[in-house]
């Protein structure tokens, strides 16, 4: 069946999948730390220990499998990895929905690590279809969509949650379903023939990107993009266990926190990162943007009421800027048919960092959450966060200024 969209309805098209697909991944934020207590009788300090590993085991296979999903969607288009990869995500939560063991929980995300390129599929597809005038635009708008989709759904997953952990999983699985189904209908291939390489085992994995990548001005921005994910993934692996050991919230409370970020992120991607482009410059946008980044983990570190929690988000936020615009300036420094593999080593750099991050700073939330800890300190992941930003912003000064000079 051929799509029935234009190129420029695609685009909107690309927006509203990634807003669909995060509606999806939200919605079980409010609901996995009790999903995970029910499934291994354990405290939350636990359980959220299991779910750093559940997390890295994804995370462990999306940096093996990422470059490869890239240079397929080089050779043989954007549409089919991107299909793939939502149908397979409607299937992996299903399977969560389901899961009567711990194992079987594992057993899912590691299927779904297998097949999680959509950000990445989606960012080459707008890769392909804007000037380089117009990249940070439209990347900020698809990182907003993302945000918007994190608005509603944990917002909803919180509601659902009433109901029963699993089903907010249901609902999940439904929602990438019908993600799939839409993308089928109406989504055009971006890449055209002329535009595509030959697929290669050996450019195919994280070192063969990175060698064919030396040299280049990518390379160390890669570098800082990866300190950059490891203190990003700090907030998917402890914050709901966090604001319910700290705060005391409801899990309805834990989805209203997750959705009031998202409303702030996608506000910094949609209307701050073309005029602060125009105010700072794309050199000075980055580090300046990843320097909130690291006030605003700062902030949740060292919060100890839920306005201070809030303040922060705010500043946290604006940390978009600078994750827009270095994914933008990276795609103006390679060829259209070498976009898949930027992305797909852009996933795999964020793949290596989310295998570490999430067993490291629930670790740490865990044990200076526990008795034996010398003191009680449940805001340390985000203090390890906002250091690891702060590198990200001394290697993007570095990098750029060599860029630039």
């Amino acid at each position: 069946m051929k799509p029935l969209a234009s190129n420029a309805q695609a685009k909107n098209f690309v927006l509203i999948t990634a807003g669909l697909d995060s509606v999806g991944l939200g919605i079980i934020v409010p609901v996995l730390p009790a999903l995970l207590v029910e499934l291994t009788s354990a405290d939350i300090g636990t359980a959220a220990e299991y779910g750093g590993w559940l997390l890295m085991l994804y995370a462990g296979i999306q940096f093996l499998i990422a470059p490869v999903l890239g240079s397929l969607s080089d050779r043989f288009g954007r549409r089919p990895v991107l299909l793939v990869s939502l149908l397979a995500f409607s299937l992996d939560y299903l399977a969560m929905a389901l899961a009567p063991t711990l194992a079987w929980l594992f057993i899912a995300r590691a299927i779904a690590g297998m097949c999680g390129a959509t950000y990445s599929t989606l960012t080459a597809y707008l890769a392909d279809t804007t000037s380089e005038s117009m990249r940070a635009k439209y990347i900020g708008y698809l990182s907003a969509a993302w945000g918007v989709g994190f608005i509603f759904g944990p917002a909803v997953g919180g509601l659902l949650g009433e109901f029963g952990p699993r089903v907010p999983f249901y609902v999940a699985s439904a929602v990438c379903l019908l993600n799939f189904v839409y993308g089928y209908l109406v989504l055009p291939e971006s890449l055209g023939k002329h535009n595509r390489r030959p697929f290669s085992l050996l450019r195919a994995n994280t070192i063969g990107v990175l060698f064919h990548l030396r040299g280049s001005a990518v390379l160390g921005l890669l570098a800082a993009y990866f300190f950059y994910q490891v203190a990003h993934d700090s907030n998917p692996s402890v914050w709901s266990f966090f604001t319910i050991e700290r705060f005391g919230w409801s899990e309805f409370q834990v989805g209203l926190s997750v959705a009031f970020t998202g409303v702030m992120i996608a506000v910094a991607n949609s209307l701050l990162v073309t005029p602060a482009i125009k105010l700072l410059s794309e050199r000075s946008a980055i580090p300046v943007g990843y320097a909130f980044q690291t006030l605003g983990f700062l902030g949740f570190a060292f919060s100890t009421q839920g306005w201070q929690l809030i303040l922060s988000i705010v500043l946290f936020s604006l940390g978009a800027i600078g994750s827009v615009t270095l994914r933008s300036h990276m795609t103006k420094q390679v060829a259209p048919d070498r976009q898949g593999e930027l992305q797909g080593a852009i996933a795999s750099i964020m793949g290596l960092g989310a295998i570490l991050a999430p067993p490291v700073m629930t670790q740490l939330f865990g044990y200076y959450t526990s008795p034996a800890a010398p003191i009680y300190f449940p805001g340390v992941s985000f203090a390890l966060a906002a250091f690891c930003t702060l590198l990200c912003v001394l290697i993007c000064m570095a990098n750029l200024r060599s860029r630039f000079a």
